[in-house]
This record gives structure tokens, sequence and C-alpha cells, in this order.
């Protein structure tokens, strides 16, 4: 049965594992001996809030290209 870090530290990888298609991402299991519950959960937090990012400007220029092409 996997800890809680151990579940936090495979989030992380799965999310950062999203970016492209892209499955290289793996973490040293060294850090779960060196960082706490609370680190780890604002890693994922701020993971997640920088992909959200990434992805509102692809949204914005999506709509942007569809504007034009109804015109």
């Amino acid at each position: 049965m996997l800890t809680n870090k151990e579940k936090l530290i495979q989030e992380i990888q799965n999310l950062l594992n999203s970016y492209d298609n892209q499955n290289t991402t793996s973490i040293n299991p060294s850090l779960l001996e060196f960082m706490d519950e609370i680190s780890l959960k604002q890693i994922l937090e701020d993971l997640l809030i920088q992909k959200e990012q990434l992805a509102t400007p692809d949204e914005e220029w999506l709509q942007q290209f569809k504007k034009i092409a109804e015109n």
C-alpha cells in the first residue's frame, strides 16, 4: 500500500508526464525522505496552476482562429 507521500509523488510524476504526451519523468524516491506532504502538495498545486495557465493562451488562440475562419 502506498503512503500519502508516495501517492503525491506519483501524482506529480503523472502530471509532469501529461505534457506533450511524454512519459519520461521520474522522481528520485529519496525525495520521500526529505520532503514533507505539505511541500509535495504545494508542488502538485503549482504544477496544476502552471498547466492551466499554459492551456489558456492555446484556448484564446483557438478562439481567434475560429473567429477568422467564420468570416
